[in-house]
């Protein structure tokens, strides 16, 4: 016979069920691998349930599509971003060591080699794949170009900053901070930057972007 302590020791019932939301992350976690690996073509569902440890009905249930399993591996990665830079924060400090912050967050989403290959992907397959350019267009492009856009907004409001086209300066912002690294890891030529570069970039394109925009 059991001891007491032995018997209050043993589980009882089924196992516990591990929450849906554990389990998307653990499923995008895979997909990023797996995309990150072959490419969205190459990329199986299957491959990614086993990498994930989970059924493939599973992951059907909880995503119906590769397209949809593709769009919530972008908007982790922005997710991120978002996360990076609280609007508390941001509008405790001066404009130039703000918008630091933000294109250093911008920066390190952007020049990573992970984000690197995903833009590859994008732009090598998304003539096939056209899903997958308004995938990454609407949960990438337009939401970091947003949140920049806000700011540089409120900036403006505050009698901070005199931008007459929010929108149109978080493009610039954008394209100054990583259009050119981020194109010639791309082409082979370079690696990723490191944080130190980020950060000097970061910094190199707050002060020709205030030179110009401060009230």
């Amino acid at each position: 016979m059991l001891r007491t302590e032995e018997r209050v020791r043993r589980p009882r019932g089924r196992p516990q069920v591990r929450p849906d939301e554990e389990t998307v992350q653990l499923l995008i976690k895979a997909a990023n691998a797996e995309f990150q690996r072959y490419g969205y073509a190459g990329t199986g569902i299957g491959a990614v349930a086993q990498r994930a440890g989970v059924s493939t009905k599973t992951l059907y249930r909880l995503i119906p599509t590769k397209a949809d399993l593709f769009t919530l591996v972008v908007s982790d990665r922005i997710g991120r971003f978002m996360l990076a830079i609280d609007d508390r924060e941001l509008d405790g400090l001066e404009s130039a060591e703000a918008l630091q912050c933000i294109l250093v967050a911008y920066g390190r989403l952007t020049l990573s080699a992970e984000t690197i290959t995903i833009n590859r992907l994008v732009l090598g397959e998304s003539d096939r794949f056209p899903e997958i350019a308004a995938a990454f267009y609407e949960h990438a492009i337009v939401r970091t170009t947003s949140r920049i856009s806000n700011w540089l907004e409120r900036e403006t409001e505050r009698g901070r900053l005199r931008v007459v086209d929010p929108l149109a300066a978080a493009g610039m912002l954008r394209g100054m901070m990583a259009m050119e690294p981020q194109r010639a890891v791309m082409l082979g030529q370079r690696p990723a930057p490191e944080i130190e570069e980020i950060n000097a970039r970061a910094k190199a394109c707050v002060d020709l972007f205030l030179n110009g925009c401060r009230h």
